[in-house]
């Protein structure tokens, strides 16, 4: 993921405040994380987060639509709570909880859990970069009326 990132000119800490921020506020679909609830836990999860997403999914394979929320402290909330749960292995995502167990991000995560403020700036300056990354413009950008599906096909 970090590869993917930096071939974008984002650096580490861009990658880290950006999943972050966009995942404090998303849900996810129970399809995307079974894996690592049924049939075995991942020993990395906390306990108690795996008995919940397993009563909360358990019919995910006849229900596509059930999801839960990423950070599932204060979801909702715009802020730093999902660095302190990856903290405690409280991440939905592997990709997320790996995000505190590899030490290229891990000094991250820690910042942001402990600086709220240094977690908003950070993320307010990744967004500015994010914003004007391969802009197209003229007849080769278009302003979408929905933001999932483009005007024209």
């Amino acid at each position: 993921m970090i590869n993917k990132f930096q071939s974008m000119g984002f650096d580490v800490k861009d990658m880290v405040v950006l999943i972050g921020g966009g995942h404090t506020i998303g849900f996810v679909h129970c399809k995307e994380f079974a894996h690592r609830i049924f049939p075995t836990p991942d020993p990395t999860m906390n306990p108690i987060l795996v008995e919940r997403l397993r009563k909360m999914c358990a019919n995910y394979t006849s229900n596509n639509d059930m999801s839960a929320f990423l950070d599932v402290i204060s979801p909702g909330n715009f802020d730093n709570v999902l660095f302190k749960n990856l903290m405690k292995g409280i991440g939905v995502l592997g990709s997320d909880q790996l995000l505190h167990s590899d030490p290229r991000t891990k000094p991250f995560v820690e910042l942001y859990a402990n600086n709220a403020i240094a977690f908003a700036n950070d993320f307010a300056q990744a967004m500015e970069k994010v914003s004007v990354y391969q802009v197209k413009i003229g007849q080769q950008g278009e302003v979408r009326k929905r933001c999932d599906s483009i005007n024209h096909i």
